[in-house]
This record gives structure tokens, C-alpha cells and sequence, in this order.
């Protein structure tokens, strides 16, 4: 247990849901991202779409996008912060079967056109939960190290990921696999004891069928 567990989340407030965990869910998709918005689609789901206006999701979720932290005490300007950067911006809402109430779809497109669709939910306490990634279903945290690796859904990708991973010394704690169709398109969230090599992301984008490496070293946050 961290000594953060006991005392709560430092944070600008009112709410660690409504608002330290929403920053946290924009951060975590700009990281994912790999590089700053140009500009986002914020669709708001359950108790996010009612509630999270007063409690400043809108704001929460935009300052992760810019790269704030939850005890940040610009994120009641982030509109503003996000204008002088240039980064556009939109809300909505959205129903998404099954999921949790506090729940944002984040659809962003970054200043080199890359293009990244996030699903993440606020558990509670600050914590969230990355529930989807471009349409496939994932289950993350952020908070460990995370190796994100996308790829065609053939022979040998996982295990070149993992014996890659092993030549390093970097123990793997836990390993989920989702595709979208056997043979299509398929993610591998991979959370390690170890931080993962700086070279890593263009070493294993290297192997046969890897079509994006994202790695997330845990931060402090």
C-alpha cells in the first residue's frame, strides 16, 4: 500500500471522481497519444453527462489532455489554457452499455494527424481505468508500468513481445490480450515490475505484425 492509498489524492478539487480522476482519464489519453492534441471529441456518459459540469469534469478531462495533473491549480482555466495552446475542443454525451457512470470517450486528433480513440472511467478515489482503446476493449490503470502493443492478431506477436521483455530483466506482473476478430486487430496490455526500456517502443515496433507500441512508465500522479 502507498502512502497515497491512506491519505487520498492531492488534487484540485471538488471531487476525486468528478474531478481528480476525470484529469487523470485526459492525461492518460494524451500520453496514450504519444504527443498534444489538436483537437478532441469529449462524449460524457452517466453520472459524467449529469453531474460532472458542476463538479468541473468538462475542465478535469481538458487539463489532462494538456498535460496537467490533478493537484494542478490551472485546471479551473483550462478552457483557456487550452485556446492559448491552440487545441480545440467539444462536448457531448454518449450511453455506453455496461459501463461505469463515470465514464468519458475521448476521441482525439493530434497536430501530426495521428488519430487515437480512448474509453476511460473514473473508479473512485482518484483511480481510473482505461476501458477501451480505437474500438478494442482493454482494462488498465496507468498507474503501474504499461506496455500497450497493437497488432494484427497473428502467430508470434505475443511471443516476440514477451521474449523481448525477458531479454530485458523486465518481469511482467500481469497480461491481458483483446482482439476485435481472430486474425484482425488486437491489443496486448502488458503491466510490469520494471520500467520498461526507453528503446523498447521502436524495438518491438519493429517485430513482424506490431503496428503501434505505446509505453506508459508509471508516473506519479
Amino acid at each position: 500500500m502507498r502512502i497515497s492509498d491512506v491519505i487520498g489524492t492531492v488534487m484540485v478539487g471538488p471531487s476525486s471522481s468528478h474531478t481528480a480522476g476525470a484529469v487523470r482519464i485526459g492525461f492518460t489519453a494524451r500520453r496514450l497519444l504519444g504527443e498534444q492534441p489538436a483537437d478532441a471529441e469529449i462524449l460524457l456518459h452517466g453520472s459524467f453527462a449529469a453531474t460532472g459540469r458542476g463538479h468541473g469534469t468538462d475542465r478535469a478531462l481538458v487539463a489532462g489532455l494538456l498535460g496537467m495533473k490533478p493537484d494542478d491549480q490551472r485546471i479551473p482555466r483550462s478552457f483557456e489554457e487550452a485556446e492559448k495552446d491552440g487545441m480545440t475542443f467539444s462536448f457531448g454525451r454518449i450511453t455506453l452499455r455496461g459501463a461505469h457512470p463515470n465514464t468519458a470517450k475521448i476521441t482525439m486528433t493530434a497536430r501530426s494527424g495521428r488519430k487515437l480513440s480512448v474509453v476511460g472511467s473514473s473508479i473512485g478515489g482518484g483511480r481510473i481505468r482505461i476501458c477501451e482503446i480505437d474500438g478494442i476493449a482493454t482494462d488498465f490503470s496507468g498507474e503501474t508500468n504499461t506496455l500497450i502493443v497493437r497488432n494484427s492478431d497473428v502467430p508470434g506477436c505475443i511471443a516476440g513481445v514477451t521474449e523481448y521483455l525477458s531479454s530485458r530483466q523486465v518481469n511482467i506482473a500481469a497480461m491481458r490480450l483483446f482482439r476485435d476478430a481472430p486474425g484482425g486487430y488486437a491489443v496486448m496490455v502488458l503491466e510490469c515490475d520494471e520500467p520498461i526500456p526507453g528503446e523498447a517502443g521502436a524495438d518491438i515496433g519493429a517485430l513482424p505484425g506490431v503496428l503501434k507500441v505505446t509505453v506508459l512508465n508509471r508516473e506519479a500522479m
